[in-house]
């Protein structure tokens, strides 16, 4: 059986694809690089991280965008008649006063792991655009079209363009064929699909919260008219009929789920095996309940699909819930290597699981400039929207510990280098080493950013000579602390107990849509050139414990 999620923590907006006997799925990243992160298997049971497709950091720029803005949804498709891999995406400038100005591009490749082309700049109406590559050679472009106008139902309205790949542009202004399947409101994520001579619309609704879903529609010409599935919708979290057309607040906690531990299921897309079978992969959360903070943020499982004699996409159960385990295709097992528990520095290239907020990682990470270590140069404050040195990777479960250690030598107070577990820029927690001039030399001590207010834990501060000093986090369910080392064998907790649930989209009042990261970080907010040294990076977890 498969156990749910596939990809634990931050992975959201699942698209998912086939070449052959290759299965691609790519996910959002918002403001994180590198961008769009692909995961590949040949048994939906063994992943790996495979690439990323946008890691060119001077041509696709997320500086000064605040949390949660970026690289929405991405539709991967490949299209067997050209042999070509397409990926479309959306780059969120602004969400103020809720126009959602966004930018989407359509970029191609021959591998999947690129090179990519030049983005083609496709339309900015609206986010989650995707592309169909339909049996007579033509392409369409469909996408929410986000609603600004007083008096008309938010979001938004499914609107749908033809592409010319010869000319590289939208034909025409693109045009509305959908509202929805079912009265949840807030529709999107759409995905254009032919199969059975039907042109089926799989959208999300309900929000990406707790009362989103999958529904389906189909049509014999892709401008429609739709009719929905009359069991809509095909996927949830939270069975049942609801009106919520006149609410576009996206959370709706009111619609959590006892029963499922799988919460806020939507946003899908389908493959169909060679085989016969049909598998979907969308996005879900777990909270932490009662307060029902979702820490993870938002990750990817995957369901069994099947269809029906009369053609529609259903589950392969009963119930339209999304279930915790899910039936193994008929395939043959194929392992693929896991992203490792312990990085010691040592390779030649720095590992693909790290991402860093708004700029490349190798910008100001280097595993070649003392072999051994990774050596991050210090930039900006951690608050900062432009350019910061935060070598993260993916909380992936609420029961961790990851521990470094560190060789750093502060010189003044503008200096500072540390672990840190970071949600976003205004909120994280930070054991640092750093110059103090009170002391006379250097200290260790705690940084708190509780939605955007600053905590300087002076009672956490210990003078520390120069040598080199181990950090360590540990996640335990619902607390959170910190502790540090002169031998890495001893530890000392340093500073209180922090609520883990408050590193959620719930509690986080500037960010939303992305998850609890954890790393390497370093300042130097005088001449952005002063560096620390890190020997290695463990990160043990248990994924198999869920969240409580």
């Amino acid at each position: 059986m498969i156990k749910n999620p596939i990809f634990k923590g931050f992975n959201p907006d699942p698209c998912i694809c086939r070449k052959g006997d290759d299965y691609y799925i790519a996910v959002s990243t918002f403001e994180w690089m590198p961008g769009i992160p692909v995961y590949h298997t040949r048994d939906f049971q063994n992943y790996e991280l495979l690439t990323h497709v946008l890691t060119d950091d001077t041509k696709l720029d997320l500086k000064k965008l605040p949390s949660a803005k970026g690289i929405w949804a991405p539709c991967l498709t490949y299209c067997e008649q050209e042999d070509m891999f397409y990926v479309v995406y959306g780059v969120m400038n602004s969400m103020n006063a809720r126009y959602f100005d966004v930018d989407n591009y359509l970029i191609t490749a021959k591998n999947i792991e690129g090179p990519w082309s030049e983005p083609v700049y496709l339309h900015s109406a609206g986010f989650d655009a995707s592309i169909l590559h339909d049996d007579d050679g033509k392409k369409y472009i469909v996408s929410l079209e986000w609603e600004t106008r007083d008096g008309y139902e938010k979001p938004g309205v499914i609107c749908l363009a033809e592409y010319d790949p010869i000319k590289k542009c939208i034909v025409d202004f693109p045009k509305r064929i959908y509202k929805g399947g079912t009265d949840r409101g807030c529709i999107e994520a759409p995905h254009l699909t032919k199969k059975n001579g039907y042109y089926y619309l799989m959208c999300a609704e309900g929000g990406t919260g707790y009362n989103h879903c999958v529904t389906m529609a189909r049509a014999t010409n892709p401008f429609g008219p739709y009719q929905g599935d009359p069991t809509n919708p095909i996927l949830t979290s939270a069975p049942g009929v609801s009106n919520e057309r006149h609410d576009p607040d996206h959370l709706k906690p009111k619609y959590y789920n006892p029963n499922s531990v799988l919460q806020k299921s939507g946003h899908g897309s389908y493959v169909d095996l060679p085989n016969g079978e049909t598998y979907l992969v969308h996005l879900c959360s777990r909270p932490f309940v009662p307060e029902l903070r979702c820490t993870l943020g938002r990750e990817t499982a995957i369901q069994k699909m099947k269809w029906t004699k009369d053609n529609w996409l259903r589950t392969d159960y009963e119930d339209n819930l999304a279930k915790l385990e899910v039936q193994e295709p008929s395939l043959p097992m194929y392992p693929l290597p896991k992203t490792p528990s312990f990085d010691d520095f040592d390779g030649e290239t720095l590992g693909n699981f790290y991402y860093a907020p708004r700029i490349m990682p190798t910008s100001f990470a280097s595993v070649t400039a003392r072999p051994g270590y990774v050596r991050l140069r210090g930039q900006e404050s951690r608050t900062s929207l432009n350019k910061v040195s935060i070598l993260a990777r993916k909380l992936t479960s609420v029961h961790a510990q990851i521990t470094t250690k560190m060789d750093f030598k502060p010189l003044v107070y503008q200096h500072s280098a540390g672990l840190i577990l970071y949600y976003d820029n205004m909120n994280y927690i930070n054991l640092r080493k750093y110059y103090s001039n009170t002391l006379g030399q250097a200290a260790i001590n705690l940084i708190h950013l509780e939605n955007g207010v600053r905590h300087e834990l002076k009672d956490t501060r210990i003078a520390v000579n120069d040598d080199e000093i181990y950090f360590r986090v540990n996640i335990d369910g619902r607390k959170t602390y910190f502790s540090w080392s002169d031998n890495g064998q001893d530890f000392h907790q340093i500073g209180p107990v922090f609520d883990t649930t408050k590193f959620s989209d719930e509690f986080c009042k500037y960010g939303e849509f992305t998850g609890t990261m954890v790393g390497l970080t370093c300042a130097d907010r005088l001449f952005h050139k002063h560096y620390a040294d890190f020997d290695f990076f463990e990160y043990l977890s248990d994924d198999e414990s869920g969240v409580n």
